[in-house]
């Protein structure tokens, strides 16, 4: 049985994707930062569902100290993980001459500094087996920028390249590193929009809807499954908004 671990996986995108792998008959480690309750409930949830093992991590991936216990608490069940999917994310909307420098690295350090973290220690479980699949959420603002996100939008943009960088340093290992720049997807971080709002945002993008977070996880499903040719791709997935 193959093994993924899902980083911010209590909600939205990462809990959509940890519902399609378990589907998929592939065991799970469950991550988040605070919402402990609601994280053993999911995992309970998926193992009565799908017949497999879940479990929760609840650690801040923000911090690299934690991190490696987390996979030391991986290790010390004498597992290792065979799909990385990093998917916590937080954003930030504001001037940027507004935003102080804890908000700044609030955002660096938990939509990047965390992946650099979890690659680096899934990276020698990956080479043990010479194979395994990373794969990066990511948005459209790393391509474009966003204004009032520029935090967020330079979070995004390194992963992308970070993305690039290491699918050319793993390939001739046969582990594949990809990334999904997401657009408008129907979770609690564009909530902020009221109804106006969104149907102005909706109006803009031409599939005229946002996404649900269950065809990113479809999408994502895609890539685990994919030839291992594919490696080192960042793929929007915006409804042709860009």
């Amino acid at each position: 049985m193959k093994t993924a671990l899902i980083t911010g996986a209590s909600h939205g995108i990462g809990k959509a994707i940890a519902e399609c792998l378990a589907s998929h008959g592939i065991r799970l480690f469950l991550n988040c930062h605070s919402s402990k309750e609601e994280l053993t409930a999911y995992a309970i949830h998926l193992t009565e569902n799908y017949q497999v093992p879940c479990t929760p991590l609840v650690y801040d991936i923000s911090d690299h100290e934690q991190v490696h216990a987390m996979f030391n608490e991986i290790h010390a069940m004498h597992e290792t993980v065979d799909f990385l999917i990093n998917n916590a994310g937080v954003s930030h909307i504001g001037l940027l001459q507004d935003m102080n420098i804890q908000d700044w690295n609030r955002v660096i350090n938990t939509n990047l500094t965390s992946v650099f973290s979890c690659c680096k220690y899934a990276i020698p479980d990956m080479l043990g087996k010479k194979e395994g699949k990373i794969i990066n959420i990511s948005s459209m603002w790393g391509l474009s920028g966003a204004s009032c996100e520029v935090a967020y939008s330079a979070s995004k943009g390194g992963l992308n390249l970070f993305t690039q960088a290491l699918a050319k340093e793993l390939a001739p290992s046969n582990i594949q590193v990809n990334a999904v720049a997401c657009g408008v997807i129907d979770t609690r971080m564009n909530a902020c929009f009221d109804a106006e709002e969104r149907e102005e945002l909706e109006n803009e993008i031409p599939a005229g809807r946002f996404a649900a977070p269950g065809e990113v996880a479809e999408f994502v499903y895609q890539l685990i499954t994919a030839p291992a040719y594919l490696t080192g791709q960042v793929i929007p997935f915006d409804g042709g908004y860009l």
